[in-house]
């Protein structure tokens, strides 16, 4: 026998209202009728794009994330900004701001949409891939963005994943699915 299991907004209090994120506090009624609490992050959602040059190298930018006091290894990947309705454009900015790297928007294909920590954000990045890029140009980040350009052969790029070097959820899971659509073991 399958039980509701929505849980229905009664109030919500605002906490933080930031240039990335809100918070805010959701009271809740569960489905056997008890209140609770549910602490959420609004997000307005990000791409991330999982590039392989001409010569089959994984493209990386290492940066450092406060969040977790440690320089990380990841796929190009940024915020929507305010007003981006196309997610194609949208990555394909992030690409080239990171990367130096060009795409055209028939040349993404789309591999997945993943919500990061649904347990109490909203944030959805949705992964694209393209391979066969040939360096364009220079990296053009955020003002506050400090970033390394990376290049790893894919037998490389498939060990730090393997050795739980690369951590980053979005990476991880995008690595993952060109390890199996590469077949390699």
């Amino acid at each position: 026998m399958r039980k509701d299991l929505e849980e229905k907004t009664i109030s919500v209090e605002k906490i933080f209202k930031g240039k990335v994120l809100d918070v805010e506090v959701h009271t809740v009624s569960l489905p056997d009728g008890e209140v609770s609490k549910r602490e959420l992050i609004n997000h307005r959602g990000a791409v991330a794009v999982l590039a392989l040059t001409k010569d089959n190298e994984v493209i990386l930018v290492e940066q450092y994330r406060k969040a977790i006091e440690a320089v990380t290894l990841e796929i190009p990947a940024g915020k929507l900004e305010p007003g981006e309705d196309n997610k194609k454009l949208s990555a394909i900015r992030e690409l080239q701001e990171e990367t130096g790297y060009l795409v055209t928007e028939d040349r993404l294909e789309k591999l997945c949409d993943v919500h990061v920590a649904l347990g109490y954000s909203s944030e959805l990045i949705t992964i694209y891939f393209v391979d066969g890029l040939e360096h364009a140009g220079e990296q053009n980040p955020d003002d506050d963005e400090f970033i390394n350009l990376k290049k790893y052969p894919l037998d490389e790029a498939f060990r730090l994943l393997d050795e739980n070097i690369i951590t980053d959820s979005k990476t991880m899971l995008a690595l993952a699915y060109l390890k199996n659509r590469k077949g390699t073991k």
